[in-house]
């Protein structure tokens, strides 16, 4: 069994070495420690500086490495939201978030971290009993997207598609 110091260095390894999330389970299952004990790992990490960034399906590390970054706004209902989903992976982008501006609350956001298509659906799926219950219905279907690629042609790609679609008005 690992000791405190040997663990947070174990996970900020594995966190820098992957791409995709790590959930506290697994990072407690490969510690042989509680999941409670990673998060609260990762807690006294994240205060001392360290950028973890928490999603749906674990934690990521958030990398400065020449990634390309884009927040774009859209409208649309929730009839469209996989349709607007798959542009954006399939043109190459990663979607890191969704933002929406509320009058009173200000700014609402919740990590997505969606890249491919099973991942779209499996959000959108989220969705199957809960009657449109997506953050942009507080806002008439308008929010904000973080979108992040390996090149600035793959950003253009999708910005020109969500236009040709009409998700993005001029």
């Amino acid at each position: 069994m690992l000791n405190s110091e040997e663990r947070r260095n174990y996970i900020l390894n594995t966190l820098a070495k992957s791409t995709k999330p790590h959930s506290a389970t697994s990072l407690a299952r490969a510690c042989e420690v509680s999941r409670q004990i990673i998060v609260g790992d990762i807690a006294l990490m994240r205060a001392s500086g360290t950028e973890i960034v928490a999603t749906n399906r674990g934690y990521l590390l958030k990398k400065d490495d020449g990634v390309f970054r884009k927040t774009v706004k859209v409208r649309h209902d929730f009839s469209r939201l996989r349709e607007e989903l798959y542009i954006m992976v399939d043109g190459g982008t990663r979607i890191v978030d969704v933002v929406v501006d509320h009058k009173i609350y200000g700014s609402i956001s919740a990590s997505l971290d969606l890249s491919n298509r099973r991942e779209v659906d499996e959000f959108v799926e989220s969705f199957k009993n809960a009657n449109d219950m997506s953050l942009s219905t507080i806002t008439n279907h308008e929010h904000y997207h973080t979108l992040e690629a390996d090149s600035q042609e793959a950003i253009d790609y999708v910005l020109k598609r969500l236009k040709e679609e009409k998700f993005i008005s001029e």
